[in-house]
């Protein structure tokens, strides 16, 4: 397999990026090859000053880059040469097998959406991060943290289905519970949003739906997958990860908020589009870089996005029935 990128991305670009994919060699597996995408003098200096073979990478040319606040559309038009609009050119074209970045975030939703396309029957793609638990070192996955923060009952519905697919082959639950996030956990609790997803929620067949949770459960081992809207999620996410820069701040160690550092899972698969793609942070370590790849690897290698195309296949079916 090949997986692709882009060199540019992040605010400690290109010295962060290479030396993430220099340390992401050792486990990326014997055939697949990691596919840098940018400035071919500038990445074959940085590894010629890490004393790094250029023929452990494949180099894909492409001078120009994407900023951080460009306007995504017309960056990813006016730039095609630049590490985004091309990694999803060569996704799109079978190319690569998976493209991760951590630039311009919203470069990187609308490439996913313009050029992959959303599976079909799936409404809107989403974002989800790793939520740590209390017991046994486990994760949860919320979602959505973001990419539509005003998210219909439908949507939100197959955000639930979406994170039942990733929490099961990418976490490896068997029968991942799912949670509504909400300020109560009665049934009928909530805003309208809330309470009218949740009877769809109920009755869906696609996930194992035990009702609402509130935010002080979210590390109790209550839900492997928690679902809000975007804007909620949002909140959430970042909550979590000040509760972790202020331990860090104060020097203090404690191994539930130490597993909040956002370095341990790189970043945020974009769910929902045909292919494997990955959004890192944008002040990108070169360990978040490492975990980035690897965590893109591990979506190929379980055939994360093969699934959910089945799944909603059958759940177009149910639809128009």
């Amino acid at each position: 397999m090949r997986f692709g990128l882009d060199v540019m991305g992040g605010d400690f670009a290109p010295s962060a990026t290479i030396e993430g994919a220099i340390s992401a060699l050792d486990s990326i597996g014997e055939g697949n090859r990691i596919v840098l995408l940018g400035p071919e003098d500038l990445i074959r200096k940085e590894l010629v000053d890490r004393g790094v073979g250029e023929d452990r990478f494949d180099i894909s040319h492409q001078p120009d880059c994407i900023a951080m606040d460009e306007k995504p559309l017309k960056a990813l038009s006016e730039k095609p040469d630049s590490g985004i609009a091309a990694g999803f050119r060569m996704l799109a074209q079978g190319e690569l097998d998976a493209f991760a970045s951590a630039g311009n975030s919203g470069a990187m939703l609308a490439g996913a959406v313009t050029h992959l396309k959303c599976i079909p029957g799936v409404i809107r793609p989403c974002t989800c991060a790793a939520v740590p638990q209390e017991e046994d070192g486990a994760y949860s996955v919320l979602l959505d943290i973001g990419t539509t923060p005003d998210a219909k009952p439908e949507v939100m519905v197959q955000f639930a289905v979406i994170g039942s697919i990733y929490a099961k082959y990418v976490l490896g639950y068997a029968d991942p519970r799912v949670g509504l996030m909400n300020v109560g956990t009665e049934d009928g609790k909530g805003n309208l949003q809330c309470q009218s997803v949740f009877p769809l929620l109920k009755e869906c067949p696609h996930i194992h739906f035990i009702g609402n949770m509130e935010p002080r459960e979210m590390f109790k081992n209550r839900a492997e997958v928690i679902v809000a809207d975007g804007f909620v999620g949002n909140i959430l996410l970042k909550e979590v990860e000040t509760f972790y820069r202020l331990m860090q701040k104060r020097g203090i160690s404690d191994p539930l908020f130490d597993r909040m550092n956002y370095e341990i899972y790189g970043g945020s698969p974009i769910l929902g589009v045909n292919a494997p793609v990955f959004l890192g942070h944008g002040i990108s370590s070169p360990l978040a870089i490492r975990n980035m790849l690897l965590q893109t690897k591990r979506m190929c290698d379980q055939g994360l996005t093969e699934a959910l195309r089945k799944l909603f296949a059958a759940y177009v079916q149910e639809s128009e029935a």
